[in-house]
């Protein structure tokens, strides 16, 4: 048990998984002892650096989504990976880890034995998916070996197959940058993508916002941040009253709060970002040696936070565009008699930045903001669909957020309750033709949807 647990934490930590996947590069390129220190040291700092960032924004924004809470009187369920995982972890805590261990492995063979070649870096996620296959199979009687192996091999397939669906228009968010998407909403990213493609026709970048000269200070990312989300803070902050916010606020002045938190919010981002460039000035040269020596042609899969500097402006308008999609099918659910799913801070900013990001890839400020409203309507309504299968295993009142994890427990957790072991099994045999057909393709040694695979 010691050791699993040793394995656990080390495995849920990104920080290591790109630390350890910098040094097998450094190593296999046969660097000099200095570099391979630096080059294992910098993304560990810099992944560090943006766990600290993302940290200031979600403590930051969990006092904003309690006065928007109370301001406008919701109630209704938060979905929340952490809470979600958290129960998963007092009933199936074995099961969640050895799914973990035995998925990554699975997915480092099909990296190595396929055109799939994405290695899947974001460990808690990566935590957070062997969790939900453990559930969702333990409900459907799964157990011992079987368990494991089924959602061994369904974690490390999906951390390479989610990766290359999406490849190419990664391949345009980072201007042909060698990485992939490893974080569990891609779905959601994907179609944003999509969406923007089909109502972004002739729409510029929002990169490409002219600023008047008055204004120039708006082209500092991190000011446009700070005051974009000083305004949302003191609305919220009016909102709620200035009685329930000192309660928040330790006895400060509410509006001195609000606006603490606020440019906070953009310190935040502004570590967030700085981490990033660290994590790719290491990782990208070291994981040359990882693609040419111990897995060819490997693609490193990496946090959605990575992307946030290839599209700064994109970021803001994707989560305030995100959240007011969630604001709508807040609405909707509530209209139908649903569960009302209040929108969450973080996965909104997370995730709607990132969908954003994507549709402004392609299809400029319209892609933006149309994308990112309707991946906010897509983790209103998928938590809500997966609300009831997680209920049945004991975990009332919370679900996950994003929307890959509900799109993979409603459909096997549909189909396992329809046709039983039998139907999971042929999910399993569709998932390995998906993973083997590519390689009687092409001759290729390229990742699937690399553009110069087709060639």
């Amino acid at each position: 048990m010691i050791i699993l647990d040793f394995l656990q934490d080390i495995l849920t930590e990104p920080a290591f998984l790109i630390g350890m996947i910098s040094f097998v590069g450094l190593v296999a390129m046969k660097s000099k002892f200095h570099k391979v220190l630096t080059g294992t040291m910098g993304p560990i700092i810099g992944y560090l650096m943006l766990s600290a960032g993302a940290g200031v924004i979600v403590e930051n924004l969990s006092p904003l989504a309690d006065m928007i809470e109370h301001g406008f009187n919701i109630t209704g369920v938060v979905p929340n990976n952490e809470a979600v995982v958290s129960v998963a972890q007092e009933i199936l805590g074995v099961e969640t880890m050895t799914i973990l261990v035995v998925g990554l492995l699975f997915n480092l063979l099909i990296a190595r034995f396929t055109r799939f070649k994405y290695v899947f870096l974001t460990g808690h996620h990566s935590f957070f998916m062997a969790a939900l296959l453990s559930a969702v199979l333990g409900s459907l009687d799964m157990s011992g070996v079987e368990i494991i192996l089924v959602g061994g091999f369904l974690l490390g397939a999906m951390s390479a197959i989610l990766p290359a669906l999406g490849q190419k228009q990664t391949l345009k968010v980072t201007e042909g940058e060698d990485l992939a998407m490893g974080h569990f909403s891609s779905l959601g990213y994907y179609f944003s993508g999509i969406i923007g493609k089909l109502v972004g026709k002739g729409s510029k970048s929002t990169e490409e916002i002219e600023v008047p000269e008055k204004y120039a200070f708006l082209r500092n990312t991190t000011i446009s941040t700070a005051l974009t989300m000083v305004i949302f803070y003191i609305f919220a902050a009016l909102v709620a009253g200035p009685e329930f916010v000192s309660g928040l606020s330790e006895g400060k002045n509410y509006l001195i709060f609000a606006i603490l938190a606020g440019l906070n919010f953009a310190v935040g981002v502004a570590i967030v970002y700085a981490g990033v460039r660290m994590i790719l000035s290491d990782l990208i040269p070291a994981f040359q040696g990882i693609a040419t020596k111990v897995i060819p042609n490997a693609v490193p899969a990496v946090d959605c936070a990575v992307f946030f500097t290839f599209a700064p402006t994109a970021v803001i308008i994707g989560f305030l565009m995100s959240f007011l999609g969630g604001i709508v099918g807040m609405l909707v659910l509530g209209a139908v008699g649903g569960v009302l799913i209040i929108p969450g801070m973080v996965p909104h900013f997370f995730t709607g930045a990132t969908a954003g990001i994507y549709g402004n890839a392609t299809g400029g400020r319209r892609g933006a903001m149309v994308g990112s409203f309707v991946n906010g309507l897509a983790i209103s309504f998928l938590p809500a669909l997966l609300l009831p299968v997680l209920g049945d295993l004991g975990f009332t009142n919370t679900t996950f957020g994003d929307t890959d994890f509900a799109t993979i427990g409603i459909i096997l957790g549909q189909i396992g309750n329809w046709i039983g072991h039998t139907g999971i099994y042929t999910i399993v045999g569709i998932v390995a033709l998906i993973l083997i057909i590519p390689s009687f393709m092409s001759d290729s040694e390229l990742a699937i949807n690399n553009p110069e695979w087709e060639e």
